[in-house]
């Protein structure tokens, strides 16, 4: 079950890559950049939740650079856009 905190990030890490479509960031980076003001109110790791989901939904890609992960939109799917 998803719950409510881990909707409105996913909701906020959307509203951000409508905006800023060539974005790609880790998710500390995605935590205090992309959701922004409301990552005060949220854990990092609802941040990961939310990713996750909209992973699964075939919204964002994870992609390995180096040791890090970078979350970004899916740029084959044209789901965002």
């Amino acid at each position: 079950m998803i719950d409510d905190l881990t909707r409105i990030a996913a909701l906020q890490i959307l509203r951000y890559l409508l905006d800023h479509p060539a974005a790609a960031d880790t998710v500390e980076g995605v935590h205090f950049v992309w959701i922004g003001t409301h990552a005060a109110a949220i854990s990092p790791d609802v941040t990961q939740a939310a990713l996750e989901l909209l992973f699964e939904q075939g919204l964002v890609a994870c992609v390995p650079i180096g040791s890090r992960l970078l979350w970004r939109a899916r740029r084959d799917s044209g789901a965002l856009g």
